[in-house]
């Protein structure tokens, strides 16, 4: 068995909002036979999860050789969780790009440039400032209910839950020979309380002449299920979450009518398994404006495994 190592020590801590710990005779595992301190301080400090911790001094430091006992923060056979991954799940906005047929591109220049701000600072140091003019509808996109109702809740007044950190559902349908997407798609899934994304897969033609034209939508009776079962968010990874040719747009006026926020122009659904994530889709905050780019990402949850 591999010899195994404890510091003992004397420390007086001082916090920064005021008072101080003393202790005697502390003692901690170490991963090897010294520990320097500063690294036990460290070692110390999250050991006992302080908080507003100020100086910390260390006393009477002494190795013993003896088996460990768990010492929170220096490693050991606790269980650990696996990271969990993040999912990319908008597009890039670049200049004078197409996001909806007929809209105007975003234009991306400069208000302040690096070279004319050296005039500003220091020598050495330098600034960018970005300007960019756009349509609200740019990239992939949040809608709320001020999008389709004038009295509906608009960008400030959208409460952030709607739109972030709600549990996801992927609803595929990227092999469909039809691009109409009816309410019997939906009929195997639990929606309530869900961001519920369809992956038809027509990202693929972002950036081409193809992505505006006959490509997969919602129809007014999936949008009226939905709305029944109670569904937290939509979101479509194609041009327009309605039939481009119905003027009356009726999933954004059936799912907004109802407070259900809408994410357009999604990409990347390829990447995610059917539940198992969170959906983050929060745009700023903006007054009487009804739709904003947002960056959407899934979180994919980790799974936890025993320390070595």
């Amino acid at each position: 068995m591999t010899e195994q190592w404890r510091v003992q020590f004397d420390a007086k801590v001082e916090f920064q909002n005021g008072g101080w710990l003393e202790v005697e005779g502390f003692r901690l595992d170490i991963p090897g036979t010294d520990i320097d301190d500063d690294a036990l301080a460290v070692a110390f400090v999250r050991h006992l999860g302080l908080l507003m911790v100020g100086e910390v001094r260390i006393r009477r430091k002494e190795l013993i050789r003896e088996p460990h006992k768990g010492s929170r923060g220096m490693g050991g056979a606790e269980p650990r969780s696996e990271p969990r991954r993040l999912v990319e799940l908008s597009h890039v906005i670049r200049h004078g790009m197409v996001t909806y047929p007929g809209l105007p591109g975003p234009e991306i220049t400069e208000h302040l440039t690096r070279e004319s701000s050296r005039a500003r600072y220091a020598e050495g140091t330098e600034f960018h400032i970005g300007r960019i003019s756009m349509v609200a509808n740019t990239g992939t996109y949040l809608d709320t209910p001020f999008h389709r109702f004038a009295g509906g809740e608009d960008l400030a007044a959208l409460p952030l839950g709607k739109m972030a950190d709600l549990p996801g559902l992927v609803v595929r349908v990227n092999d469909s020979r039809d691009r109409t997407i009816n309410r019997n798609v939906f009929l195997p899934y639990d929606v309530r309380g869900r961001a519920v994304l369809v992956h038809t897969g027509w990202d693929r033609h972002w950036g081409t002449e193809r992505y505006g034209v006959d490509a997969p939508f919602l129809t007014r009776d999936a949008a009226v299920w939905l709305v029944e079962q109670g569904a937290g968010l939509v979101g479509i990874d194609s041009v327009n979450i309605d039939d481009m040719g119905d003027a009356t747009r009726p999933a954004h006026t059936r799912l907004l009518e109802a407070g259900i926020p809408i994410v357009e122009h999604l990409c990347g659904l390829e990447q995610l398994p059917t539940d198992g994530f969170r959906f983050h889709a929060a745009p700023p905050r903006v007054h009487e404006m009804g739709t904003f780019p947002v960056r959407a990402y899934a979180v994919v949850n980790g799974g936890v495994s025993a320390g070595g």
